[in-house]
């Protein structure tokens, strides 16, 4: 359960006849709103404070919302739905590859935006596993911490994974060796409107293999299946955090 009293969001966009009455709306709801007029003044905010999900503008002065996007999944794993313009078709595609969670057409109901804000941050829920127990996934050697978000490779080496490649990767550990076509891991992974960018698996899954494969040119753990979809190659276990 999302509990909006404790739950920060950032709201990044130029146009203050739209920023400001959407932060006290949201306000209203219960969540913690800090405004940010651009990326620059976002990269400033998040130096002080770190939210829990990013509402972002894709077209700003300066800097623009991609390549902010880009950073806040990469470097720090942080949910994002974008806001953006109707003829924006193609940024929106770039975003949800580059691992953007959602995102909202302007001009848009605030009411479907907070359902899309409680969706997304059910996804991105860092709770620990039904009953309390903490566990990581282990496979070929890799190790997985679901709670900590924590990807390490057979070395012991933390390797950098963004939200949705961890959203990706977590589904595979879930179902081992299981064919899973597109349309049910975009379900899994973006929520209800990912079927509309097919090609956004596929992006994640070449982020993926870059980082788990030896040889992503030829994959071993995660397979494509010709016609079905893919499938993690390895057998799964769960290992108990006080274990390790």
């Amino acid at each position: 359960m999302i509990d909006t009293a404790t739950t920060k969001l950032l709201l990044v966009d130029d146009e203050a006849t739209l920023r400001e009455p959407l932060a006290e709306y949201l306000s209203g709801q219960g969540f913690a709103v800090q405004e940010s007029d651009s990326a620059a003044a976002a990269r400033s905010a998040l130096e002080k404070d770190q939210p829990d999900l990013v509402l972002l503008d894709i077209m700003m002065p300066g800097e623009d919302g991609l390549s902010l996007c880009r950073h806040l999944v990469e470097s720090r794993g942080l949910p994002v739905i974008l806001l953006t313009a109707k003829g924006e078709a193609m940024d929106r595609i770039i975003g949800l590859e580059i691992g953007a969670d959602d995102y909202v057409t302007k001009p848009f109901e605030p009411r479907e935006l907070v359902a899309r804000i409680r969706s997304v941050l059910r996804r991105a829920d860092r709770t620990p596993a039904a009953g309390g127990e903490e566990f990581v996934y282990s496979f070929e050697g890799w190790q997985l911490d679901p709670l900590k978000r924590r990807l390490t490779d057979p070395e012991g080496a933390l390797v950098p994974i963004s939200t949705a490649e961890f959203r990706m990767l977590r589904a595979f550990c879930d179902h081992p060796r299981q064919v899973m076509d597109r349309d049910r891991l975009l379900d899994m992974v973006q929520g209800r409107e990912a079927q509309l960018f097919d090609r956004a698996v596929d992006n994640q899954i070449s982020r993926l293999r870059r980082k788990i494969e030896q040889d992503s040119r030829n994959p071993q753990l995660i397979q494509t299946v010709r016609g079905g979809g893919y499938r993690l190659s390895a057998d799964v276990s769960r290992t108990s955090a006080d274990e390790r």
